[in-house]
C-alpha cells in the first residue's frame, strides 16, 4: 500500500507510540508540524485504509496503528518487485547489496516457506 509523506510520517509516529496518540499530539510531533485538521484528515484516510484504529476518549479520539510496520514494508517490497522489468536481475542486484544479517533472514524465511527449516 503506497503512503504519502504525511501518511508515512503519521504511521511512523503511531508505531513509535503503541499506546496511541491524539491528533493534536501527532501534529505537534511531526517534522513538518502540519495543522491538527490536516492530521485529522490523514488519520481518517488511514482509518478507511484499515491502517489506523481509533477509540473515543472523552471528547477526542485516541489513534493507534492497526497494522504492524513489517506488513507495510513487506507490501512495499512486493510492489517494488512487481514493478521490476527484469525480476531476476532486480532480485540479484538487491541480494548483492544486503548485509549478512539480511541475507541470513532471507535464507531462513525461504527455508521456512519451503518447509526445509531445520
Amino acid at each position: 500500500m503506497r503512503l504519502g509523506n504525511l501518511e508515512r510520517a503519521t504511521m511512523e509516529a503511531l508505531w513509535e507510540h503503541p499506546e496511541g496518540m491524539f491528533a493534536h499530539h501527532l501534529a505537534a510531533g511531526l517534522p513538518s508540524q502540519p495543522a491538527t485538521t490536516t492530521v485529522l484528515t490523514v488519520l481518517v484516510r488511514l482509518t478507511r485504509k484499515g491502517m489506523v484504529s481509533r477509540k473515543r476518549v472523552g471528547r477526542a479520539h485516541l489513534y493507534e496503528a492497526a497494522v504492524d510496520k513489517d506488513v507495510i514494508v513487506a507490501e512495499a517490497m512486493r510492489a517494488a518487485l512487481d514493478a521490476a522489468g527484469d525480476l531476476e536481475a532486480a532480485v540479484r542486484r538487491f541480494v548483492g547489496t544486503v548485509s549478512p544479517e539480511v541475507a541470513a533472514a532471507l535464507r531462513e524465511a525461504l527455508d521456512e516457506r519451503d518447509g526445509s527449516a531445520s
